[in-house]
């Protein structure tokens, strides 16, 4: 385990519209507020067409092989996640989504495009602080892991 401490600064409150793209929202958001850590909620909507990951092919295989799916309709979401920069202090968000419609539900990483159907809310509480960052490291090829 490996661990750091921040504080409390900011809070955020933004509402995504129709066709957003949810990433790329946080992504611009946090250079224009000057946000280099935070933690997030979010809940709304997910538009059809929608890209998941959802895991990989082969649990521990190298290279790894992401699983990607996609919202074939509007669906319903709950999402936690992170901004934390990478070494050349770039916000990179790490958020997961839970997305249900009917009797379905999908779960997975949004960095793929998630489009917003209507309206998103989403909660932004910035850390103050933090020397945490995201690097790509050898063992994970494809990931930035967050380095405390």
């Amino acid at each position: 385990m490996k661990y750091s401490q921040a504080s409390p600064g900011r809070v955020f409150v933004i509402r995504l519209e129709d066709g957003d793209i949810v990433h790329a929202c946080l992504e611009r958001f946090a250079r224009e507020q000057s946000v280099s850590a935070a933690g997030l909620i979010a809940l709304g909507d997910a538009d059809a067409g929608s890209r998941l990951i959802v895991g990989t092919e082969v649990g521990r295989a190298d290279p790894l092989v992401f699983v990607e799916r996609l919202l074939d309709e509007a669906h319903e979401i709950a999402g936690v996640g992170t901004i934390f920069p990478d070494e050349q202090g770039n916000p990179i968000p790490h958020v997961h989504m839970a997305c249900g419609h009917k009797d379905a539900a999908l779960v997975g990483c949004i960095r793929n495009g998630v489009k917003v159907w209507h309206v998103m809310e989403i909660i932004v509480v910035e850390l103050l602080d933090s020397t945490a960052v995201r690097r790509f490291e050898s063992g994970l090829p494809g990931f930035r892991l967050l380095n405390p």
